[in-house]
């Protein structure tokens, strides 16, 4: 499929109090996965870094190829993930703060699942204060 931002801008278009930057309508990163699978992911991606973002925060997707790989980034100005609990936060139920609004701890599970049986994964880069970034890799074609 190609992996287009549109449909999941869409879908978190609503929850966000802030700011997206992102690719110019229409952009596609050509990749072989299944589209729904990678709408779910998308969608799972913003709308965490568009509900962790501070009032009028910007959340930033792009999207790259690196190697095999085509990727989207999402990049948000969240409080940050410690590097401990960064594996936590992938684990069935896993949340690094329990008492604090948000899901119920199966969307980065079924996420990284999802990715992986299409050949991608998902990784984040993040620091307490530093805000999070999460990349999805799946297998790139021409």
């Amino acid at each position: 499929s190609l992996l287009s931002l549109d449909d999941a801008l869409l879908v978190c278009a609503g929850e966000a109090d802030g700011r997206l930057d992102q690719p110019e309508p229409g952009e596609t990163m050509p990749a072989t996965g299944e589209f729904r699978r990678a709408l779910q992911i998308m969608v799972n991606l913003i709308g965490n870094a568009v509900r962790y973002s501070p009032p009028g925060g910007w959340v930033w997707i792009r999207m790259e190829r690196e190697g095999p790989y085509g990727c989207v980034i999402v990049a948000d100005q969240g409080k940050g993930i410690a590097e401990e609990d960064q594996a936590r936060i992938f684990e069935k139920f896993g949340r690094v703060d329990p008492t604090e609004p948000g899901g119920s701890g199966l969307g980065l599970y079924i996420a990284r699942r999802l990715a992986r049986a299409m050949g991608g994964d998902i990784t984040v880069d993040s620091a307490p204060g530093q805000g999070a970034r999460f990349v999805l890799t799946l297998p790139a074609r021409e």
